[in-house]
């Protein structure tokens, strides 16, 4: 279909009011994309129900009328999960944005998808709670993409990724039922874990419409530090040796030399420019602790080649020192006309080995690129500097993106550790999982949407 027809934009303003019901070709612009680089394609219509009940009546309508549907947030996916199909629904979740419940009681909160994931965490902290998972997107992507994308983040070494967090959620499946899975219990054992096929689904299963979440009591302290290295091996060893002194910091971040010029030349914050490697530490939990956690592992970032290492002296100067990682993707992004972030996974002790390999890729096939990540947990992220308008370089990335895959591939590693599948990694998902495991994450697919009707086309063919 490559047009929506008349009758079924018609019926959609039955449902919804006109001012919620988009189809102009200037309005629909800024839906044709998300922060994936190089993809777009605009949709038939786009929505804004308020309601799980309008939501599910737009999907009922467009089955009806064989109109596939692609959910979004904030359009701030990385793996084209929210890239609109030519002539496609696009649900768009933003306006469902009400915070319904914290519930110090039994540490939960309760909110409709469109919640900004980082008005969730403050909301906890003015009661004392916390919730951790911070993606980098975290001041405007929505709870709802998290859950679908099943995001980490920097605190994801020690206190985990979204579905650790995820207790329960209201579902739209995609013939227009309306269920709640999961609830408040902490423990639960009834049936299926049918919310965690959901969680990480990428909006080819369901539309979540309103989560319950866990949260926790808010850490009483926090330290961070600084270290800087002439070599990434050292960095990696730090980080081993951190993990075997039975430490495990609630960040452990690293940039790369170009990452580290880079936001250098954007923040201006006193970085160094001839290392390395920079690593951020953090720790939080009990004030003693803490401090105790800080000091061995300044001694043993010092011990393991650290040319300098360095505590903030307050909260301020903590999270100066932490806008060093914060602020990779955006110091890079001002280098090129078009960034492409990418996402790939090894095992801790395969890390230093792969970021030499992803510079020696790059040497190789002419480009610049800076990588940044989660050194504590082996997800980095190669980030190249292009323009997409240039076809030649952007061949050149392909094939260096091949390279950097089956490289992770070989060493035990995944070919996404956060960011999804999408459109962006579709092809690769096949290597890494092999033909029975594919087969069977696609049989779940044709048992629970038939008809292909919710996110066609993402995460498989």
């Amino acid at each position: 279909m490559n047009k929506i027809e008349a009758r079924f934009i018609q019926s959609l303003k039955e449902i919804l009011p006109p001012d919620r019901v988009l189809t102009s070709d200037e309005d629909l612009v800024p839906y044709s994309f998300d922060g994936t680089a190089a993809l777009k394609q605009r949709p038939g219509a786009v929505v804004f129900p308020l309601t799980a009940e309008e939501v599910s009546e737009c999907v009922q309508l467009a089955r009806r009328n064989n109109v596939p549907v692609v959910t979004r947030g904030s359009g701030t996916g990385l793996s084209g999960g929210s890239v609109p199909l030519e002539g496609c629904l696009v649900i768009c979740l933003v306006k469902m944005d009400k915070l319904i419940e914290v519930d110090e009681k039994n540490l939960t909160l309760r909110a409709q998808s469109g919640v900004i994931t980082k008005e969730i965490d403050d909301a906890c902290a003015k009661v004392g709670l916390f919730y951790p998972p911070d993606p980098g997107s975290m001041k405007i992507s929505t709870i709802g993409g998290n859950v679908a994308e099943n995001s980490g983040g920097l605190r994801g070494l020690k206190y985990g990724v979204t579905r650790d967090y995820v207790m329960g959620f209201e579902v739209v499946l995609p013939d227009g039922t309306l269920t709640f899975l999961g609830n408040k219990c902490v423990k639960d054992v009834a049936g299926y874990s049918m919310k965690d096929i959901f969680i990480g689904s990428e909006g080819t299963l369901g539309i979540i419409t309103e989560v319950i979440l866990k949260v926790l009591p808010r850490p009483k302290a926090r330290k961070t530090m600084l270290a800087l290295y002439d070599s990434m091996e050292d960095a990696a060893k730090t980080i081993s040796a951190i993990i075997a002194a039975k430490i495990i910091p609630c960040t452990l971040e690293f940039l790369d030399r170009v990452t580290v010029q880079c936001v250098e030349d954007y923040a201006k914050i006193g970085l160094p420019t001839d290392v390395e490697a920079l690593v951020l530490m953090e720790t939080d939990g009990h004030p003693v602790v803490v401090e105790e956690e800080a000091a061995q592992m300044m001694a043993l970032a010092k011990a393991n080649g650290a040319r300098d290492v360095r505590a903030a002296a307050d909260e301020a100067e903590g999270a100066r020192l932490a806008a060093a990682r914060r602020n990779a993707f955006s110091a890079l992004a001002r280098v090129r006309p078009t960034t492409i972030l990418e996402d790939v996974t090894v095992p801790r002790s395969e890390l230093a080995a792969m970021v030499a390999f992803i510079d020696a890729v790059a040497k190789k096939h002419k480009l610049q690129i800076g990588t940044f990540g989660h050194l504590g947990d082996g997800n980095l992220h190669p980030t190249f500097l292009t323009n997409e308008r240039d076809h030649e370089e952007m061949h050149r990335i392909e094939a260096a993106l091949e390279e950097i895959v089956e490289e992770t591939i070989r060493v035990g590693g995944t070919v996404t550790g956060e960011h999804g599948v999408g459109l962006a990694k579709k092809n690769f998902l096949k290597r890494q999982l092999g033909e029975g495991s594919y087969e069977l994450m696609r049989s779940i697919k044709k048992a629970l949407d038939p008809q292909g009707l919710l996110n066609p086309g993402k995460i498989f063919d």
